[in-house]
């Protein structure tokens, strides 16, 4: 059995952004529910020296979409501008990057197997294949920070468990 690029790539992004979709809307309601603000949780975190849940949520679209049309360029740099401000702006950042991963034709990212790509930041560049640097770099930074997201909304009291984090797998049929 093979595998396209497209196939380990944006159906698990898409799956896991759809599943923060989810978290978000949970941790919404829950922070209504107790007459709190779900403002209030954008600048939260795990630990003080850890980044808040603003960036890690705008680490995954950057992780997902942002490193497939990085890919496309040839090269990856950290994304430096601000994170988003509000609980809704999180939110329409998840459902933006869903909106460009469902745009994504197959034979397009497959096109980028084995085309050079680079990961820069300042004079430090660390050179890759797209389908090495999407599944040993980007794949990994989503999945840490869409855990971490999922972490700090549950370590506040939003009752989530696995299913919420996993969302809907792909199963046969």
């Amino acid at each position: 059995m093979s595998l396209s690029l497209y196939e380990v790539t944006v159906p698990a992004f898409a799956q896991i952004l759809e599943a923060m979709a989810g978290v978000l809307k949970k941790g919404e309601a829950h922070a209504l529910e107790k007459g709190m603000r779900p403002d209030d949780w954008v600048g939260a975190r795990l630990f003080a020296d850890m980044a808040p849940l603003n960036f890690q949520v705008k680490q995954c679209a950057h992780h997902s979409v942002g490193a497939i049309d990085a890919t496309k360029k040839g090269v990856f740099s950290p994304d430096l501008t601000p994170p988003p401000e509000t609980f809704a702006d999180l939110q329409t950042t998840v459902a933006d990057a869903l909106a460009t991963l469902a745009s994504y034709r197959p034979a397009d990212i497959n096109a980028l197997t084995g085309s050079d790509m680079r990961f820069q930041l300042g004079e430090r560049v660390m050179p890759f294949t797209a389908e090495n640097f999407l599944m040993s770099f980007s794949l990994p930074n989503f999945y840490f920070h869409a855990t971490t997201a999922y972490d700090i909304l549950r370590h506040n009291g939003v009752p989530l468990g696995k299913r919420d984090f996993m969302g809907r797998p792909r199963l046969k049929i």
